[in-house]
């Protein structure tokens, strides 16, 4: 009888302590990684009208953006407007995503709507 209690015990709860463990660490790991994740991703109309409207920022300057963008989504901003030497951004600060570019002499005519902070990178 010992035997069989013995097996039992060791064999089942064993396996099923440890895969969950492995579940939760994964979980945690990935929910970390996407809280420190601060790389811009760019939407299909924002990368057409950088194109269009030849804009090009530099890497430096979009590693700026993305930890002020960091910052602001931390404030409570949902939507944004960055301004650089070379453009004007409208950027989702919870997705991080660019929504839409133009460049700064453009800008200088538009009416920005339904954003809640400003971010000035000259």
């Amino acid at each position: 009888m010992s035997l069989k209690i013995n097996n039992m015990h060791h064999s089942h709860p064993k396996q099923q302590v440890q895969k969950p463990l492995l579940k939760t660490a994964n979980f945690n790991e990935y929910l970390v990684n996407e809280i420190n994740n601060k790389h811009l991703k760019i939407s299909k109309h924002a990368h057409e009208r950088l194109n269009q409207r030849h804009i090009t920022i530099s890497e430096d300057d979009w590693s700026l953006i993305e930890n002020k963008v960091v910052e602001a989504s931390q404030m409570g901003i949902k939507d944004s407007l960055v301004l650089v030497n070379e453009a004007a951004l409208i950027i989702n600060t919870q997705n991080k995503m660019v929504i839409t570019a133009m460049d700064r002499e453009e800008a200088k005519t538009q009416i920005f709507t339904n954003i809640n902070g400003t971010i000035i990178m000259d």
